[in-house]
């Protein structure tokens, strides 16, 4: 950390390089710049880019951010890293959580995919978003909870296996007996091969419980134990984590 705050990347021997912030808002408008040039560098190259969100409480404040930044957003796609099992208008929903801080400024003008829409059933979501995913992402952006999960993948959660294994993109997960989902069990969630194709991936998380979490994380390889391990074992992009306390 230098006099002013800026984070300092500390390099890994495993793929992933830790960008440490001390201030929640420098912390944000990092993670915001460094998504808003790769969507940049994206649709320098391409008609459109894609970029995939996570819900929880973390993202409010970085997607604020990032829906200031001046990009061309009607060439843009943001789809949903996961979803709990809730209509999109539900204050409960990651769709929600998204509409009201990142589908906002500039960033108003972006096509939104949401996950879950009234009268469709889990099985038809599912499809509907591994077609969705043919467009594969450049830019996803993940959380982490207190638990280790990531996406909607939950330690030792029934069919984690399947999830790990399959190449879907997405996949419909029932998290009953994970603490962590809260309550809402029927979820559905990307996958390592919804992950694999990104050019870009970044995992933003806050606390220093999170922080011991994640290196323990970084001691081991099985996603049943950790399933945020599939963020820098899965083949492809080197993770990019920003952590504040």
């Amino acid at each position: 950390m230098d006099a002013h705050g800026r984070g300092i990347a500390e390099q890994s021997t495993s793929p992933v390089d830790f960008h440490v912030y001390r201030v929640g808002e420098q912390w944000a408008w990092a993670i915001a710049v460094a998504v808003a040039a790769a969507l940049r560098r994206d649709l320098q190259h391409n008609a459109r880019a894609r970029l995939l969100v996570s819900g929880g409480k973390t993202p409010a404040p970085v997607f604020r951010a990032l829906a200031q930044a001046p990009l061309d957003w009607a060439r843009v796609d943001i789809a949903l890293v996961d979803e709990r099992w809730l209509r999109p208008e539900d204050p409960d929903s990651n769709a929600h959580l998204v509409r009201e801080n990142l589908l906002r400024g500039h960033a108003a003008a972006a096509r939104f995919e949401t996950l879950t829409r009234a009268g469709r059933s889990i099985e038809e979501a599912v499809s509907d978003a591994n077609l969705h995913a043919r467009q594969v992402p450049g830019i996803v952006l993940l959380g982490m909870g207190d638990d280790g999960h990531t996406a909607s993948l939950f330690p030792h959660m029934r069919g984690l296996d399947h999830a790990l294994a399959t190449r879907n993109a997405y996949v419909a997960v029932d998290t009953t007996g994970c603490p962590g989902a809260g309550p809402w069990p029927r979820r559905i969630s990307l996958t390592p091969a919804g992950l694999a194709p990104a050019h870009t991936r970044l995992l933003m998380i806050r606390g220093e419980g999170k922080r011991a979490i994640f290196e323990r994380a970084l001691d081991g390889s099985d996603p049943r134990e950790l399933p945020v391990r599939i963020a820098f074992t899965t083949p492809g992009a080197v993770l990019q984590v920003y952590w504040c306390p």
